[in-house]
């Protein structure tokens, strides 16, 4: 079993509403593969500024577990930040 973490930018065209979250994490939490996540707030550059910038503030996380990353993907193209013209990140995580 693969972990994943994926990034969620606040980047989209038009704001998702509650009602496509709902179902998008009820989809998720269907499909076995999310493991959690949360929003998140405000956030403070340590060290040099210049050097991480970013275009984009990360809004918030999910945690998934598949075996194929296929399957995390296939989820994502339903994704309210994907539906409404933004971009999230699908990252590995190390196993240990």
């Amino acid at each position: 079993m693969t972990q994943y973490i994926l990034f969620i930018h606040d980047n989209t065209e038009s704001d998702p509403t509650l009602e496509e979250w709902g179902a998008f994490i009820e989809a998720a939490r269907k499909s076995g593969l999310f493991k959690g996540g949360s929003a998140i707030g405000e956030r403070m550059t340590i060290g040099n500024a210049e050097t991480a910038k970013s275009f984009d503030h990360i809004g918030g996380y999910m945690r998934f577990d598949a075996e194929d990353r296929q399957e995390v993907l296939a989820l994502l193209q339903t994704h309210p930040v994907v539906v409404h013209g933004g971009s999230v990140e699908l990252c590995e995580m190390p196993r240990s």
